[in-house]
């Protein structure tokens, strides 16, 4: 991602934080025709080097801008694991933001050939079975590198025992454009 359309997301969506927490901020150059395209995004809100809050939308159903100022807003008012970010944790709150690929189903009968397409460090996957699903980003790789341990991880998010396996079980695979604020500012 060109540092220019990543400054734009970053400056998206720390407007959309600040708009919503009464915070006077200066709106980005919203100058990018990319901003229009539908995408799917992840925001993840950072303090003190640890996750204030996430969330994001796997498959790409709004144009990229609104999708980061949903996004942003919902990882600092919406996370149930945390409490709403409150006025005095903006300033020193970092925003890191995915820009999600398209998903690529990968089909297999069988676990072993999952586990042999995955691309440890690059690959975020989606795991669906009925009402089961679960997914992780790839930065999920630098806490469990072993495939098959990563793979059985989200199995489990998704409320099934890791050694579950069953021939409709539907998995895809997506890559991300990370982008992250070095420096928080109001």
């Amino acid at each position: 991602m060109d540092n220019k359309i990543a400054g734009t997301l970053i400056g998206l969506a720390r407007r959309a934080i600040a708009t919503r927490l009464g915070i006077e901020h200066p709106a980005p150059a919203l100058d990018h025709h990319g901003l229009r395209e539908p995408a799917a995004t992840y925001v993840t809100l950072r303090r003190e080097n640890r996750i204030r809050g996430r969330t994001g939308t796997l498959r790409a159903h709004r144009a990229l801008a609104e999708d980061i100022v949903a996004n942003a807003v919902a990882a600092a008012c919406a996370d149930p694991r945390f409490n709403p970010l409150s006025r005095d944790e903006f300033a020193d709150t970092r925003i890191e933001i995915c820009l999600l690929s398209g998903i690529e189903p990968i089909r297999a009968d069988e676990e072993a050939a999952v586990l042999a397409r995955l691309r440890p460090g690059i690959d975020g996957l989606i795991f669906e079975y009925g009402r089961h699903h679960s997914s992780f980003l790839p930065e999920i790789w630098k806490e469990v590198a072993d495939a098959r341990e990563f793979f059985a991880q989200l199995k489990y998010q998704a409320g099934l025992p890791p050694d579950f396996w069953d021939r409709s079980v539907k998995i895809g695979r997506f890559t991300v454009s990370r982008c992250e604020e070095n420096n928080p500012s109001t």
